[in-house]
């Protein structure tokens, strides 16, 4: 077995891991806030695994691998906070005894 295969194995574990619990996360989690977060991981780490696999295991892809996983460290975090920011704007209730953003509540829809 060569090195690469077994980096390939590696990274294959990591992202399916990070899949996994991310999906137990979101059927586990009690309020949409922690689900959202758990969903991010889900789209962050385990897809970044995934794709450093495919990288590996077929070298001709790993350019269109690298820029997919860059694309979604980008763009993954914005859109879980864009999806957490119109939650709470919408009055979704948090599910703990802390809000740091009361009182700071806008309306947007003006």
């Amino acid at each position: 077995m060569a090195i690469q295969d077994i980096l390939a194995l590696v990274a294959l574990v990591f992202g399916l891991f990070f899949s996994l619990v991310g999906i137990v996360g979101l059927v586990r989690f009690p309020d949409v806030y922690c689900r959202i977060h758990a969903s991010g991981k889900v789209a962050t780490l385990g897809l970044v695994g995934l794709l450093a696999t495919s990288a590996l295991l077929q070298p001709e892809t790993a350019l269109k691998a690298l820029a997919l996983a860059l694309f979604v460290v980008i763009t993954s975090p914005v859109a879980s906070h864009a999806i957490a920011s119109a939650a709470y704007r919408q009055g979704v209730p948090i599910n703990g005894d802390r809000d740091e953003l009361a009182g700071q509540r806008t309306n947007l829809t003006n």
